[in-house]
């Protein structure tokens, strides 16, 4: 396990930087019979006891979401974005860090996020969806190792050398899979609680604020350079981790 200084930190999107999950918000447009069958099918995928390969494809054919329900979702995606969330990738940016996203979600939502925080859309991943003329979904992107578990950990093994090293912030299965591709997995549960994340994360928080992350991802130094920007005197008044 490595400790900082971290060249880029990496966030998951559904109940890390926003405390909803997407896909579960695409329910709205469902009909009730599927509703408890898709919720069970993401819990199941995020805790881990159900591959995710297994579960991405279905749900979307189930759901058959259109393109203005996945802007809906981004849009959801920021009125819930978590606390702290947008002052942490600002502060990580003011010392000259990436900040990136890495999602198994879709990808026009995670990208609406994105712009919100300030994060540069050429550092988000996430699945792409395809869609015909009128709206109708047709297929998402088979081929994007985010749909299937080891995905996350096949990207950030890939990431170029400027990058790193680099950290990962998750909450879920996936995430953890990240860890010894990373240079440091820091496990969140500010939003919900897996229990094999919270077992084996390197390092772990469960406040609601985004926050303590800056514990675990900055070194000394660069606490005391964000100290004298008072833009970040707040935010740095709320790094009180808890956990490991």
């Amino acid at each position: 396990m490595s400790g900082p200084p971290f060249a880029s930190i990496w966030f998951d999107c559904d109940s890390t930087l926003s405390a909803i999950e997407g896909v579960d918000e695409l329910l709205r447009w469902a009909p009730a019979a599927l509703r408890g069958e898709v919720a069970a099918l993401t819990r199941r995928a995020m805790e881990g006891s159900l591959p995710l390969d297994a579960v991405y494809g279905q749900r979307l054919r189930l759901l058959a979401p259109r393109a203005e329900h996945l802007e809906a979702v981004g849009r959801l995606y920021c009125e819930h974005a978590v606390p702290d969330a947008r002052e942490v990738v600002a502060a990580l940016r003011a010392l000259g860090k990436q900040v990136g996203i890495m999602s198994g979600g879709m990808l026009p939502a995670v990208r609406a996020l994105a712009q919100q925080l300030g994060i540069d859309p050429r550092l988000v991943h996430a699945v792409a969806l395809s869609f015909d003329a009128g709206g109708a979904y047709r297929d998402f992107d088979r081929a994007s190792p985010l749909s299937r578990n080891g995905g996350k950990a096949e990207l950030v093994r890939a990431l170029p050398a400027p990058l790193r090293p680099l950290a990962f912030v998750g909450d879920g299965a996936t995430d953890l899979e990240t860890q010894g591709a990373a240079d440091l997995f820091v496990g969140y549960g500010g939003v919900a609680v897996r229990e094999v994340v919270r077992a084996r994360a390197q390092r772990w928080f469960a406040t609601p604020s985004l926050a303590p992350v800056l514990d675990f991802v900055l070194t000394a130094d660069e606490r005391s350079r964000l100290a004298q920007q008072p833009e970040f005197a707040a935010l740095l008044a709320r790094v009180r981790p808890t956990g490991n």
